[in-house]
């Protein structure tokens, strides 16, 4: 009885990144995650001076959480910005579930993940786009960041220009979700 007490459940979990990307883990954090269909083993650590890190095939990586808003996150590894939602199994399938229900040609905010300033913006209005390709360059604390495209779809509108600052949650640009025309 006092075994099953200490025992804690763990909660599957999936990270689903601004691309699709979804990323299994399990709350309380165990040592090995799925990525790319694989077990691969993580450790995250916390130096004396309150800082973390993850050590990931020997290498350390310095990781800092930017901005936690209900289910969905912003962190720094190494200097690389990531943005993500994290889900449970069923709320993931309910998603996914709703996106195919007639969301398909439905519009699409790009939204600034963090303030910053426009340094290039790599498509225009009536570009055909594919999911996970680059549409802005957003320069955050003197780092230039890549903002991609989550979807596939035809760029609707361009709410910045160039050398624009802009605020977290800004609104970036709208993307007519659905297939391009393009054919092969």
């Amino acid at each position: 009885m006092a075994r099953e007490a200490k025992k804690k459940k763990s909660t599957k979990l999936i990270a689903l990144s601004t691309t699709n990307k979804a990323y299994e883990f399990k709350n309380p954090l165990e040592k090995k995650i799925k990525y790319q269909g694989e077990q691969v083993e993580i450790k995250l650590h916390e130096d004396p001076d309150g800082f973390s890190y993850i050590v990931w095939k020997n290498k350390k990586y310095m990781l800092d959480v930017i901005e936690k808003n209900q289910n969905r996150y912003t962190i720094m590894i190494n200097g690389v910005w990531h943005s993500f939602t994290v889900e449970t199994p069923i709320s993931l399938k309910r998603r996914r579930f709703l996106e195919e229900q007639g969301e398909s040609s439905s519009i699409v905010v790009i939204e600034a993940p963090m303030p910053g300033k426009i340094i290039d913006i790599l498509v225009e209005e009536g570009s055909e786009i594919k999911e996970g390709e680059p549409i802005i360059i957003l320069e955050a604390m003197k780092m230039q960041n890549e903002i991609s495209s989550h979807v596939t779809g035809i760029v609707k509108s361009v709410e910045v220009k160039k050398n624009d600052s802009v605020m977290k949650d800004d609104v970036l640009i709208e993307i007519q979700k659905g297939s391009t025309s393009t054919s092969s």
